[in-house]
């Protein structure tokens, strides 16, 4: 698990459910999902891309663009172990 520094005005893109796909939600995961974060690496307008979560309601995920000039801003903090429960992989 890695905690990372991300500053308050690095360039954002937010997104909420309605602007993906009907689909962006359903398991396994669609092409149409991939698309939405490759248009967001290739168009290079932003530095993070805020998405909800498919898991947690609520919640978001943060993808970030490794080639933005921005990138040099984000900081990793810390890097842990993370211990999955074992029970869940019965």
């Amino acid at each position: 698990m890695s905690t990372i520094f991300i500053p308050d005005d690095i360039s954002m893109q937010r997104m909420v459910a309605a602007d993906l796909p009907a689909d962006w939600n359903v398991f396994p995961y669609l092409l149409s999902t991939q698309i939405v974060g490759d248009r967001f690496v290739s168009t290079g307008r932003h530095c993070v891309l805020q998405i909800p979560s498919v898991v947690t309601q609520g919640d978001f995920n943060f993808l970030i663009n490794p080639r933005y000039p921005e990138m040099k801003r984000v900081k990793i903090v810390s890097i842990e172990k993370f211990p999955f429960d074992q029970r869940l992989f019965k």
